[in-house]
């Protein structure tokens, strides 16, 4: 079919405002890169001339929005002033002089939805702020883009003149903390709510039971808490107060309790939901166990009914979170009685069992109002299709739901605990790989994707370094445009995203640094920091004692102390690419060897105080092994400097020596030598 000249002329159209919104986003995105914007927005403009920020300062709110515009734009104020040191009054309904006003065209909804518009507009002149948006989200993220860009200038804090058009990619930006294996005071939950504020994440996922607590006070069912928690818990109280202040930061909680495996905590205070006769008491190590909830009995499931009416008017959040992951159906194959059940309902295998069970289960949370949510393993064709699947397979499950027709969450490639670098999560999208294949009505399905910080090997005092900064890299991926992938500018801006933080009570550079102290019994850190710097935990699940660790373990060793991604390795790394790329260069020859030289001094610097510290003894062979690493690089850089060859046997003996230092110590790996390896590599041997 030939299109009519008005359907040439609408194609027409459609292809330059494409073109436009191409050219656009390539501009945003060295724009937020110079400003050091993250996430990257959709659209921005840089203007000519800077607004000043000083105590001048007015804000007045227009519009018809509810409370929270007011409480943000007063915390807005708090979080400047700390900023810039200077005091600001507060916001006022109308101004006799504003410059600062803020639009918000009406309320939000009583109870936060994905499908609610987050879109703002912030417009920066020499004289005047406008924000605007349709409701208290895109105030919430317009104004955590005006303090992103203050920049520190010769006339004092100014905001440069913008245009900023924003508004998420995904409507599902989510930060999973599993509180179950090791809890978390509210106060850090609190923390952690106002970083997610601050990088436009929009989901609180609250992992409340696992086979290591039930973390919830239950008025119906108290044995939850009097047995199944070890007294560790959240009052409903405290619960409501996390959410409350989750909402005036636009933020849904979302809870989650795991059933019909990870069960083992429920089972100490209510055995009779279990498959097997027990007994039963609160899980210490981590794994994945054989103990499920019955699906056969009526009782099991007026026992979740109470619970979930119960959870269900506590958590106001459309979605309610079933987990549904892991059950290897042991408990199940080794019960007659259950057998049987099986055989007379022609359920095949566990997978139906738990499907049988899920289908019940969605019944009791579609009674509450609610709609489930589960992991990758809930996905069957027995249940209706308004459930969410969160994938922890990849991109390849996340398809097939979708192809389905479910909605979907992608969680794959964003675990925080596997302590991958920032750029790994970064690269992960929920619509690349196999859902990149997906039909556009198939890819609306896909709603997002959630981080998830699972517990075993974080505590109170390190889980900020284990979320932060490089939340922000997955928060960008969630909210900025696919086509934003550039890694030096994601690790440019990473590092004052970082800084800003601290400013919000986050506590990754702080608490390491306090840690260090513990470590050190109160001695100078300044040696131990050097050798910290260049070492990260073993990645994935391999810390090879894990089976040797339960709850009531210490976690305050110097690998729960260094952060998953060694800046320094990084940054080594571009040096040395740099240098061999030119030798001869006097300046590159310089950086090389100057970092070189400090990690080989540093063990003898260093050595007193490792043989002190019966915490720090462990670190004796790795500081050892630093320093033999530096020094074979020292000679490979003399050998590549001057251009003479270097004898075989001297290349032999290095490369062990690095294969040696590449080996997990202490649970941790030293993330400069393969850098050090490429250079011994790069030697023209005789």
């Amino acid at each position: 079919m030939i299109p009519c000249p008005i359907m040439k002329k609408t194609l027409k159209a459609c292809w330059l405002l494409l073109l436009g919104a191409v050219l656009i986003t390539t501009a945003s995105a060295e724009d937020a890169a110079t400003l050091s914007l993250m996430p990257v927005p959709a659209r921005i403009e840089q203007g000519s001339g800077q607004f000043l920020v000083g105590q001048n300062l007015r804000i007045s709110l227009q519009g018809r929005g509810d409370a929270r515009v007011k409480r943000a734009s007063d915390r807005f104020l708090q979080r400047l002033s700390l900023r810039t040191g200077i005091p600001f009054l507060p916001a006022e309904p109308s101004s006799s002089k504003p410059n600062f006003i803020v639009n918000c065209a009406g309320p939000g909804l009583k109870i936060q939805t994905p499908e609610e518009d987050e879109s703002y507009r912030l417009e920066v002149t020499a004289n005047t702020v406008h924000l605007s948006a349709p409701n208290p989200l895109g105030i919430l993220h317009g104004l955590q883009t005006f303090l992103q860009l203050i920049q520190l200038g010769p006339e004092g804090f100014a905001v440069p003149s913008v245009v900023v058009d924003d508004h998420p990619r995904f409507p599902w930006r989510g930060l999973m903390i599993d509180v179950s294996r090791h809890f978390f005071p509210v106060e850090v939950i609190k923390r952690n709510l106002d970083g997610m504020e601050a990088l436009k994440l929009d989901v609180f996922h609250w992992h409340l039971s696992d086979d290591q607590g039930f973390r919830v006070e239950s008025k119906k069912l108290p044995k939850f808490q009097q047995h199944a928690s070890d007294g560790m818990y959240y009052t409903q109280a405290e619960i409501r107060e996390v959410i409350e202040y989750a909402r005036d930061r636009g933020i849904r909680v979302v809870p989650e309790f795991d059933m019909p495996g990870h069960a083992t905590s429920w089972f100490a205070a209510y055995p009779e939901l279990a498959s097997a006769s027990g007994p039963y008491e609160i899980a210490r190590k981590w794994g994945v166990f054989n103990a499920a909830m019955d699906p056969t009995k009526d009782s099991t499931y007026r026992l979740l009914n109470t619970l979930i009416a119960e959870m269900a008017r506590l958590f106001p959040d459309q979605y309610f979170h079933i987990g549904g992951d892991e059950v290897n159906g042991k408990a199940w194959s080794q019960n007659a009685r259950i057998q049987a059940f099986m055989r007379k309902h022609n359920l095949e295998n566990s997978h139906d069992l738990q499907a049988y069970f899920n289908q019940k289960l969605q019944k009791i949370v579609r009674k509450q109002g609610k709609i489930m949510e589960g992991w990758d393993e809930i996905l069957h064709p027995g249940l209706p299709q308004d459930i969410v699947v969160q994938s922890w397979r990849g991109q390849k499950s996340l398809a097939d739901a979708s192809r389905r027709g479910y909605r979907g969450l992608l969680s794959f490639g964003y675990y925080l605990d596997l302590m991958e670098p920032a750029s790994r999560h970064y690269l992960v999208d929920p619509l690349a790989e196999q859902a990149a294949d997906l039909t556009a009505e198939e890819k609306k399905k896909i709603l997002g994707g959630e981080a998830c910080m699972w517990a075993e090997f974080v505590t109170p005092t390190n889980i900020d370094g284990r979320i932060w900064p490089r939340m922000a890299a997955v928060a960008e991926r969630l909210w900025s445009p696919q086509e934003v992938r550039d890694l030096d500018q994601m690790y440019a801006r990473l590092a004052k995203v970082s800084r800003d933080l601290e400013w919000l009570g986050l506590t990754h550079a702080t608490n390491r640094r306090m840690m260090m102290e513990r470590l050190t019994g109160g001695a100078d850190i300044r040696s131990l920091d050097v050798l910290a710097g260049v070492l990260e935990p073993l990645k994935g699940y391999d810390r090879p004692d894990a089976k040797e660790y339960d709850s009531l373990m210490p976690l305050n060793r110097l690998v729960d102390t260094v952060p998953p991604e060694s800046n320094v390795a990084r940054v080594f790394a571009g040096d040395v690419d740099l240098f061999l790329k030119n030798p001869a260069s006097e300046e590159a020859t310089h950086v090389v060897r100057e970092r070189l030289g400090r990690w080989r001094e540093n063990r003898s610097q260093l050595a007193t105080l490792l043989q002190s510290s019966a915490l720090l003894s462990e670190a004796i062979p790795i500081s050892q092994n630093l320093e033999s690493a530096a020094a074979a690089g020292q000679q490979a850089l003399d050998y590549l400097a001057s251009g003479k060859h270097a004898p075989s046997a001297w290349r032999e003996q290095q490369l062990s020596i690095l294969k040696e230092a590449e080996k997990p110590q202490a649970e941790m790996l030293i993330m400069v030598v393969p850098s050090i390896r490429k250079l011994v590599e790069a030697t023209v041997p005789e």
